[in-house]
């Protein structure tokens, strides 16, 4: 089992900057893949990035230059980050953590971005 808190969600004026964060806590050595997802009003849940156990890490087109994803440095590694900048109107969404083991996928409750003037 791996329970996952999220924070960091706010409003943030367009072309600014917030960082999520999602604190992992359980069976932390299973997981393999860590990722944020998203999901705005009225649309399906997307994959935003994702970082593997060794480091190689996949964006979503829409983000690609403007969001990062990183584990903490620390050794238990149990975070990780969402940097995302240049905010956009359009990045407005519960933006969720998830992590993949062999055995299951575990989700987090999800954190509100909002992106407004």
């Amino acid at each position: 089992q791996v329970q996952l808190v999220e924070s960091g969600g706010d409003l943030v004026q367009p072309g600014g900057s917030l960082r999520l964060s999602c604190a992992a806590s359980g069976s932390i050595s299973s997981i393999n893949v860590r990722a944020w997802y998203r999901q705005a009003p009225g649309k399906e849940r997307e994959l935003v990035a994702s970082i593997s156990s060794g480091s190689n890490t996949k964006y979503a087109e829409s983000v690609k230059g403007r969001f990062t994803i990183a584990i903490s440095g620390d050794n238990a590694k149990n975070t990780v980050y969402l940097q995302m900048s240049s905010l956009k109107v359009e990045d407005t969404a519960v933006y969720y953590c998830c992590v993949h083991t062999v055995i299951a996928d575990y989700w987090g409750k999800g954190t509100l971005v909002t992106v407004s003037s």
